[in-house]
C-alpha cells in the first residue's frame, strides 16, 4: 500500500500536486493506523497469555534476552535508517539535492541491515533450542518480529520507488520530478519514524522482566 502511494501519477499542474500529496499522506495516516491497532492487540494478547503457568519470559536471566546486545545493534541501524531518511527529507529540498542520494541509500543499508540482524538473532535463537514449539514466549516474540520485519520489507519497497524517482529528476528538468520525488521521501521518513517507534515499543515489551507482565496485566486488568 505505501508503495502504491509513492507511486501515485502526478501532472505538473501545482494544484493536482497538492492534492496528490495530501491524499498520499492521508493514505499513509491510515495504513499506520491500520498497523497500530494490529499490533494493539497482539501486545494485549502477549500480556494476557504472559499471565498463564507454562509461560517462560526471554528476559529471565537464563534466557537469551537477558544479553540483548544484538538486538541493540539491530536498533541501532534502524535509528540510522530513520534519521538518514529525515536528512534525504531536508536535503531535497535544496537547490542541487546534493546529498539526498547518499542519505537515501543510507537509509536503504541501514534497513537491510536491520533484517539481516533480525533474521541473524531468529537463527541464533532457534540454533539454541527456543523454537515457536517449545516455549508460548517465543512463538510471539517469532510473531511480533515477524510481522514487524515484514512492514521493514514492505518500506523497501517504497525506498526503491523513491530511490527511482529521485534519479529521475537528473534525467527529468521540472516540478514534476522533484514534487514526485519530494513526496516519496516524505512518506518514507515517516513510515520509518512510525516503525522505529513500533520497534523500540516491542523491544521493551519482549525484554521486560515477568513483573512487569504481571504489573501491566493487573493495570488493564488482566491480572489478580
Amino acid at each position: 500500500m505505501l508503495a502504491q502511494t509513492t507511486s501515485m501519477p502526478l501532472t505538473g499542474d501545482p494544484s493536482d500536486i497538492a492534492r496528490r500529496s495530501a491524499s498520499a499522506k492521508t493514505g499513509l495516516y491510515f495504513l499506520m493506523a491500520a498497523i497500530s491497532s494490529m499490533f494493539f492487540l497482539f501486545l494485549l494478547s502477549y500480556i494476557l497469555r504472559s499471565q498463564v503457568s507454562d509461560w517462560e519470559a526471554l528476559s529471565e536471566p537464563w534466557q537469551p534476552l537477558a544479553g540483548t546486545w544484538q538486538l541493540w545493534i539491530n536498533t541501532a541501524l534502524l535509528l540510522v535508517a530513520s534519521i538518514s531518511f529525515e536528512m534525504a527529507r531536508r536535503d531535497i529540498d535544496r537547490p542541487q539535492q546534493s546529498n539526498t542520494r547518499q542519505f537515501l541509500w543510507l537509509a536503504g543499508l541501514s534497513s537491510l541491515g536491520f533484517l539481516i540482524g533480525q533474521l541473524v538473532f531468529w537463527r541464533y535463537l532457534m540454533d539454541r533450542g527456543f523454537l515457536a514449539t517449545t516455549n508460548p514466549a517465543n512463538a510471539f516474540f517469532f510473531l511480533l518480529t515477524g510481522l514487524h520485519a515484514l512492514h521493514i520489507v514492505g518500506g523497501m519497497v517504497a525506498w526503491t520507488v523513491a530511490s527511482r524517482r529521485l534519479s529521475a529528476i537528473s534525467q527529468e528538468a521540472g516540478s514534476k520530478s522533484v514534487a514526485l520525488a519530494k513526496l516519496s521521501i516524505e512518506l518514507c521518513a515517516r513510515y520509518s519514524h512510525f516503525l522505529l517507534v513500533v520497534w523500540m515499543l516491542l523491544f521493551a515489551l519482549l525484554s521486560s522482566s515477568p513483573g512487569t507482565y504481571a504489573a501491566i496485566a493487573r493495570f488493564c486488568g488482566f491480572g489478580e
